[in-house]
């Protein structure tokens, strides 16, 4: 078993104990376990997600826009021992992932509603990954497809092309920690072996 990145935030909490698991934790990985076992997913496809996976690029190039840069996809995925994922762009010292906000009313236009402590642990997973110094979560608002929309959405919140690109990213910057990274490592060992018991257990039914 290998985390994602995107995992890792849901492995982090912890229980009474200094260091031991918590049971939100641990109900996390009994559905993976679950879900690897039967063989089903139960991601959700809201049009929030979609838009995300959909209009990637178009966030990419809102942030070329506005840093006058030449960010490309990331197609590379990398694994560790206990992890695999894909960043979304990789520059020479650092990670970047973004992400595209549904509307102007779930944009976070200050940094500190912005911060997700989810996204942070998973921001520190790619830097291990990537052997990367630094990374940055950005936020950006761009304007959503027709085809995402119906005739009830308010259109105001959606069409954005006229506001600044720069006034449309919002940036958190997160550096390397040596004891953050061995609070990851410490957690998806135990977290496996949580895994590997659970995944038995459903065999041995």
């Amino acid at each position: 078993m290998k985390w994602h990145p995107s995992q890792i935030g849901k492995l982090m909490t912890n229980g009474r104990g200094k260091g031991d698991i918590g049971a939100t934790a641990i109900s996390y990985i009994k559905d993976v376990a679950k879900e690897n076992f039967y063989g089903y997913r139960t991601e959700l496809n809201t049009k929030q997600i979609i838009k995300g996976k959909e209009q990637e690029q178009d966030s990419i190039d809102l942030l070329n826009t506005v840093r006058f840069s030449n960010y490309i996809k990331n197609d590379i995925r990398v694994d560790n021992e206990w992890m695999t994922g894909e960043c979304d762009i990789i520059t020479n010292d650092s990670i970047i992932d973004v992400k595209t906000s549904w509307s102007l009313d779930t944009f976070p236009a200050f940094k500190e509603d912005a911060y997700n402590s989810l996204y942070e642990w998973q921001m520190r997973a790619y830097m291990m990954l990537y052997d990367k110094p630094s990374s940055e979560l950005i936020y950006c608002m761009v304007t959503t497809s027709n085809e995402l929309l119906n005739e009830w959405d308010n259109l105001h919140i959606h069409r954005v092309d006229h506001i600044a690109p720069e006034k449309r990213i919002t940036v958190l910057q997160f550096e390397r920690d040596e004891d953050k990274d061995l609070l990851i490592s410490t957690r998806l060992e135990l977290a496996t072996k949580f895994y590997n018991d659970y995944y038995q257990q459903l065999e041995e039914k």
